[in-house]
């Protein structure tokens, strides 16, 4: 299987052990709201479009929290069954492709909401498909850095994410650096630079 679908996978049966109202990494969402989410994103092409549009939120809340109040059993288990039949990743190709990161982040966002929590063990599959994603997304969620940024890993080597002074080298594995370029904060991770420059990365990432 596939990174989107083993993540899918885990995410549903952590969902399970942790119940519907645990805490996430998603600022004001527990586990029902994120598991809306997910659903809504592969069944509702409607609502969501206000994920990314403001204009149409209104509608994407609405439905969304229809979904989150269905029994917790039904609803996971539609996020475990998958996208509706006419959703572009039941093809495997671009599950991989579209989900991997999606559901790579969401399931550490519950992991590392609870208690007592570590990084999972290094996995060549799913650190390959993290990095990949960093590639393609850290120079936009990113930014809106006024410093430089370099992303560097110990086994997949140095991205640019963003050209400038002061630049700050942010080094980790890649799992933590994607959490990182998504806006989350529970991460293990070395920065190097300028200690002001570093204190507005780590502001900029907050904020994301």
């Amino acid at each position: 299987m596939g990174v989107a679908a083993d993540e899918r996978r885990e995410l549903c049966e952590l969902f399970e052990r942790v119940g519907a109202d645990a805490p996430t990494l998603c600022d004001g969402w527990r586990t029902r709201d994120l598991a809306a989410h997910l659903v809504l994103r592969e069944h509702r092409p409607d609502a969501a479009a206000g994920i990314l549009v403001p204009a149409l939120a209104s509608h994407t809340e609405s439905v969304q929290g229809r979904y989150a109040a269905q029994p917790w059993a039904q609803l996971v288990e539609r996020v475990r069954k998958g996208p509706a039949w006419f959703w572009p990743t039941r093809l495997p190709p671009l599950n991989e492709l579209i989900n991997s990161a999606e559901f790579l982040v969401h399931h550490e966002d519950v992991r590392r909401a609870q208690e007592g929590w570590e990084p999972r063990p290094a996995d060549t599959k799913r650190d390959e498909a993290a990095w990949r994603s960093i590639r393609a997304i850290a120079k936009l969620t990113l930014r809106g850095s006024a410093d430089g940024i370099v992303l560097r890993t110990p086994a997949h080597g140095e991205v640019t994410a963003k050209a400038g002074p002061d630049p700050v080298t942010v080094l980790g594995e890649p799992v933590e650096i994607l959490l990182f370029a998504f806006g989350r904060d529970a991460v293990r991770l070395e920065f190097d630079g300028d200690a002001a420059a570093v204190e507005r990365l780590k502001s900029l990432s907050r904020g994301l």
